[in-house]
């Protein structure tokens, strides 16, 4: 019974453990016959059952009633009956570990682990996607972690502060998610269909359903003629043809791209910035070569986060039942004949001097800190021992002896006043 850890993208939700990714599932769930059908399942029916298909309930999870649906009562009923069916798929029995974007806010938190409780696993720990994301990441400035979900795009900004990488804002861009560009192209196709076969696809549930699934597999075409996508639909006996020009189709798309490059810009300013991109962009034309000439951008593979968590997995589970939402984690130490991180040899040359109470800085060296100990210095190392009392270390709550960084946040307990490490300068 290992570890596993669960990502919470609705854009396709993913079950991981030591071994890789074991299950992948989208956000659909359809409510038909008195059954609730969950994932792939029901994504494949969606338009076919439109007033019966869900795919907002973690988008927009809540306790808010749903009084129209035999059987469930709100968005956190479903939420929770995919939780179940991942944990059945995945072989979820254990310890879970929960990678969540940044978008969810303290209630939509405190709702998925009051989920978890009622599951047949034990959520030992949840920690923001991004800073996962972000945790391999060498790079000598700051990293924007882009996450399709189905209905929006969140980027989220992640620096490294001392010794650790730290969330510093969270903005979500709405209507640029993976189903938004899929209207969008649908919209396009059919167009197409309708001036060059005088077919509409979307005259029926049926053919637009087709058309939907069908869309994922003509972006993928790697065909001779790498100007035209070649589309083909079969309605009864007819078989319908057309071409759409790559070129039309990146233009078109070029608006939303338009919008996520916007936000990205806005969280780049003032700092050499890396764009990690979760694997879902990779499958939308042209938007590397979109963005690729204003700043630096990597996908990452499907199985980044899940390893990221696996290895930090001691820094992000909780001992108790207090689970908080980890939004800082230690650097990747460098490993022996790899290239230096410049992340590390940027931060070797900042040292902290003094810890920041309120508005007053005071010097490192033998410092008391009102219930929580004494900070001192043992050769070129600061130390915070707060013996048995427990604090907030980064968000994280710990106790004993921890050495400080630059940039580190310490807190008594949630919501106290916060003691930052920083450096002052002599000039």
């Amino acid at each position: 019974m290992s570890l596993k850890v669960i990502e919470l993208n609705d854009n396709a939700l993913r079950v991981g453990d030591e071994s890789g990714i074991l299950v992948e599932s989208p956000g659909f769930a359809l409510a038909v016959d008195k059954q609730l059908q969950l994932g792939d399942v029901a994504k494949q029916q969606a338009r076919i059952h439109p007033a019966s298909s869900y795919n907002k309930y973690l988008h927009e999870l809540s306790l808010d009633p749903i009084s129209h649906v035999i059987g469930i009562r709100h968005f956190a009923d479903i939420a929770y009956a995919h939780l179940l069916h991942l944990a059945a798929e995945g072989g979820v029995d254990a310890d879970v570990i929960f990678a969540v974007p940044g978008n969810f806010t303290r209630q939509q938190l405190a709702i998925l682990l009051g989920l978890a409780k009622q599951s047949p696993f034990q959520a030992i720990g949840m920690v923001d996607s991004a800073l996962a994301a972000a945790h391999a990441a060498t790079h000598a400035g700051s990293v924007i972690y882009a996450e399709m979900q189905l209905h929006q795009v969140v980027l989220t900004k992640i620096v490294a502060m001392g010794n650790s990488l730290q969330r510093e804002s969270v903005i979500q861009v709405p209507g640029v998610g993976s189903q938004n560009f899929m209207d969008l192209m649908m919209q396009l196709t059919t167009g197409l269909f309708i001036e060059q076969c005088r077919f509409n696809p979307q005259h029926d549930a049926e053919s637009e359903q087709q058309l939907y699934n069908a869309l994922p597999l003509w972006l993928e075409q790697d065909a001779k003629d790498q100007n035209s996508l070649l589309l083909e639909l079969k309605a009864n006996t007819a078989v319908h043809t057309a071409k759409m020009p790559r070129e039309s189709l990146i233009n078109n798309l070029s608006r939303h791209y338009k919008s996520i490059g916007q936000q990205v810009a806005e969280l780049a300013v003032g700092g050499n910035s890396k764009l990690l991109l979760s694997p879902d962009f990779a499958d939308l034309p042209g938007f590397r070569s979109f963005l690729g000439e204003s700043i630096e951008l990597e996908v990452l593979p499907v199985d980044a986060i899940n390893r990221a968590v696996i290895q930090n997995r001691d820094s992000i589970a909780n001992s108790n039942d207090q689970i908080q939402l980890t939004t800082s984690l230690p650097r990747a130490s460098a490993k022996a004949g790899s290239q230096p991180d410049p992340i590390a040899a940027e931060s070797e040359q900042k040292k902290a001097t003094h810890v920041l109470i309120g508005s007053t800085a005071i010097p490192l060296g033998s410092v008391n800190l009102p219930e929580l100990g004494r900070i001192e210095k043992h050769e070129d190392a600061f130390y915070l021992d707060s013996g048995k009392q427990e604090f907030l270390l980064n968000q994280h709550k710990v106790a004993g002896k921890h050495e400080l960084g630059l940039g580190d946040l310490i807190r008594s307990s949630e919501g106290s006043e916060a003691i930052r490490v920083i450096q002052v300068s002599n000039g």
